[in-house]
């Protein structure tokens, strides 16, 4: 009976963490429709605003000389902002992007860079390494605001245009559909040609009602000056690019942790659904000994 009396114990421990894993996956399932709304809002005008600077860029060429579409070939320190999360049971996305940020470091091993991180996840990740931190971020959630990000992205410009740094990397995990999130490095300062050229075309690939406007340019009479719109708009670029790769890894955060708690759930509805039948032979054992002590001691005292 002392068996039985285990697997019991142990069916109602797994009972009750299937309550658990249950309840944080329809908890997950709220907070992703909220992430995705938000990232899903906000890509339209990222991938503007990238094309409109791209656009005037173009049209404005040689008249315009800004520091960020500058490289700092003096500067010898490049910053990697890695994006993890503060909380886990959310599967392999921490490994997967964390993974992918050592690959990039590893891959720039000559250059000296400069490691800031978002998220516990994270940061207990280097530490464990003894990869030395220079910045250690905890008070930005799964619910990112813009007026977070925005002084940031503000800092990597200011000291991006004094010369400091060279490169401004951001390891993030980017949300391409709910069954598809993969971990990335977007190269966000200097601003680049290429990068925006490379968005627009997977813009066209996923939207075909923009494939007709492919190879057409749009002619642009400037008031005032493209140097004095592009001092505005530049800068607006780089903090909307990173306030949209902290909502892309905040409805990725959500998805990996809605897989795994379904899969949990699934688990231990499986190994329920075990224990009972081992319950059920070790309960049908226990009473056929005890029918053989009866009978046994029946026939000794007749």
């Amino acid at each position: 009976m002392a068996n039985a009396r285990q697997i019991v114990k142990r069916r109602k421990a797994v009972t009750n963490i299937r309550k658990i894993t249950k309840t944080m996956q329809l908890i997950a399932t709220a907070r992703f429709q909220q992430a995705y709304n938000r990232a899903t809002a906000t890509k339209p005008y990222t991938q503007k605003i990238t094309q409109l600077v791209e656009e005037l860029s173009q049209a404005s060429e040689g008249q315009v000389d800004h520091p960020l579409m500058r490289k700092n070939p003096d500067a010898d320190k490049d910053i990697v902002l890695v994006l993890t999360s503060s909380r886990g049971l959310c599967g392999g996305y921490n490994a997967n992007l964390l993974r992918t940020a050592m690959g990039h470091l590893n891959t720039h091993s000559e250059r000296n860079s400069e490691i800031h991180v978002v998220g516990k996840k994270g940061i207990a990740y280097f530490k464990f390494l003894r990869r030395p931190i220079e910045r250690g971020i905890t008070d930005i959630d799964d619910r990112p605001r813009f007026e977070q990000v925005e002084p940031i992205a503000t800092e990597y410009m200011q000291r991006y245009e004094a010369g400091e740094i060279a490169n401004v990397y951001v390891a993030y995990m980017k949300f391409i559909s709910t069954g598809k999130q993969t971990p990335e490095v977007m190269h966000l300062l200097p601003l680049e040609k290429e990068e925006s050229e490379s968005e627009g075309n997977q813009a066209q690939k996923t939207d075909p009602l923009k494939s007709d406007k492919a190879g057409t340019t749009a002619e642009y009479d400037f008031s005032p000056e493209p140097a004095q719109l592009l001092k505005r708009l530049l800068p607006q670029t780089v903090k909307v690019r990173l306030y949209q790769c902290f909502t892309d890894a905040a409805v990725s955060e959500q998805v990996a942790r809605m897989v795994a708690m379904k899969a949990a759930t699934d688990a231990a509805g499986e190994m329920i659904k075990t224990l009972t039948r081992q319950y059920n032979r070790a309960r049908q054992t226990q009473i056929t000994m005890e029918l053989l002590d009866i009978v046994g001691g029946a026939e000794a005292l007749a």
